[in-house]
């Protein structure tokens, strides 16, 4: 049985602002109160989709969420109708209203950890949200998020669907984020790697300059969630001094598909005890690691992070070789656009390139790894996933129709007040549910 991996990418929602939100995200502190274009954010996200889904990759959709969250305003004292909550919330608690529109959803890496069927003793595909409780507006995402993924992977026959993990420091955990899956084809068994910042009991060395959102506690607890055999998966730790210098998330420094890895020479803790572990688990099960070590020679951890070098995506091409889709920040910097393009030169597995400007993505603080969750899985499997939400040129051209509709060109801090825009989000969540067959996913629709 042939196998695949389906990007789901998110689109970007009509709240995208610059709030400086993500303590840690270099990226998106640097861009603080800087104007947004939550259209032009939006369509670049529906380029990149369309253009991988040409290539003849399998390429779906993740929808926005329901922003400002009116829901979490209440619970916190605010009153009345919604414009009052609104302008209540504008007037004594500005940043709360900012964290509580922010469209951190699009970046659906974070979205939850997947496990497919090829490596669960169940035999089925198994999902678990995030939880994403180290950032209080990525925390409100978990329940909306869980209810879109079980809206697109309904079949109960091979999906399974786990609730995020507690809302405790414990088990603070970020998603695919700080996951990866190594091996062959997509469809046939590989090993899980997932990635930790800090252990809470027992661990080693932990930043100290920023936080380590990823517990190893959390991710043991999803490997049994989804029934992961010891001998399939390994625990890795960032390394704390990147974590420090604004390599916030795993995919900030490390990237992988099928049996490449693409890693920074700092990128874990103890990187080559931990790669030997994966390179004996990965022979077990057949496969050969092909690990694309970057020295800091060539690119520093500072240039790594100011241009997403890893925030990359790689995919196999129909001939079996690998393109590296990468943001615009990546071929305008110099140095790290040499040492592409002669890796690309050099005869590995990754030949080609593929360039694509995501600045709205970027100064709010992720790349074309941020903006997707991968999901392997098999011929049966992909034929049971909601076929609404999957690239094609119709929903292309729809999609950029309800973009144009709904979506603003200018946003600031202020709009978000707005009764207008609640109004104007809700009707385009609305129409777009109906667009994409999810049904009533959202809390203003129950």
């Amino acid at each position: 049985m042939s196998g695949y991996e389906v990007n789901f990418d998110g689109l970007v929602g009509l709240t995208h602002h610059y709030a400086g939100l993500s303590f840690g995200n270099e990226a998106s502190t640097q861009h603080r109160n800087a104007v947004s274009n939550p259209k032009l954010a939006a369509k670049q996200g529906l380029i990149k989709m369309k253009a991988l889904a040409d290539l003849g990759f399998q390429q779906g959709v993740l929808p926005p969420q329901e922003r400002p969250h009116l829901p979490m305003l209440r619970k916190l004292g605010f009153s009345g109708t919604d414009e009052n909550v609104l302008a209540q919330a504008m007037r004594t608690a500005p940043q709360l209203l900012s964290a509580l529109s922010s469209a951190s959803a699009m970046w659906t890496a974070n979205a939850a950890t997947v496990s497919p069927s090829a490596d669960s003793a169940d035999g089925k595909l198994h999902f678990t949200a995030a939880n994403l409780n180290n950032k209080f507006h990525r925390a409100i995402e978990a329940e909306t998020t869980s209810a879109v993924l079980q809206a697109i992977f309904s079949d109960r026959q091979h999906f399974v669907h786990h609730d995020a993990l507690p809302q405790v420091a414990l088990f603070g955990d970020e998603g695919a984020a700080n996951h990866n899956r190594l091996g062959g084809d997509y469809a046939k068994r590989g090993v899980q790697v997932f990635v930790y910042g800090r252990q809470e009991f027992g661990g080693e060395r932990a930043p100290t300059r920023y936080p380590a959102r990823q517990t190893r506690e959390a991710s043991e607890a999803i490997a049994r969630l989804h029934q992961l055999d010891a001998e399939q998966t390994v625990f890795l730790q960032q390394n704390p001094a990147v974590i420090d210098q604004g390599v916030f998330h795993n995919d900030v420094i490390a990237v992988s598909n099928q049996q490449v890895l693409f890693h920074h020479q700092q990128a874990f803790l103890h990187q080559q005890r931990g790669l030997d572990e994966v390179r004996r688990k990965m022979a077990a099960v057949g496969a050969e690691l092909l690990a694309i070590e970057v020295p800091t020679a060539r690119v520093s951890v500072a240039d790594a992070v100011a241009t997403y070098l890893f925030n990359s995506q790689i995919l196999t091409k129909p001939n079996g070789r690998m393109m590296i889709v990468v943001p615009e920040e990546s071929r305008q910097h110099e140095g790290v656009w040499r040492y592409l393009t002669e890796m690309v030169a050099s005869g590995g597995p990754i030949d080609e390139i593929k360039v694509f400007d995501l600045r709205e993505s970027m100064r709010n603080g992720g790349g074309p790894a941020c903006l997707r969750l991968r999901v392997a899985m098999n011929e049966q499997e992909l034929h049971a996933v909601n076929p609404r939400v999957m690239m094609n040129d119709r929903l292309f051209t729809t999609l950029n129709q309800w973009v144009d509709r709904y979506y603003r060109d200018r946003l600031t801090q202020d709009d978000l007040a707005d009764p207008q825009l609640l109004r104007e989000g809700r009707d385009a969540l609305d129409a777009l549910t109906s667009l994409l067959g999810l049904g009533s996913v959202y809390p203003f629709q129950q």
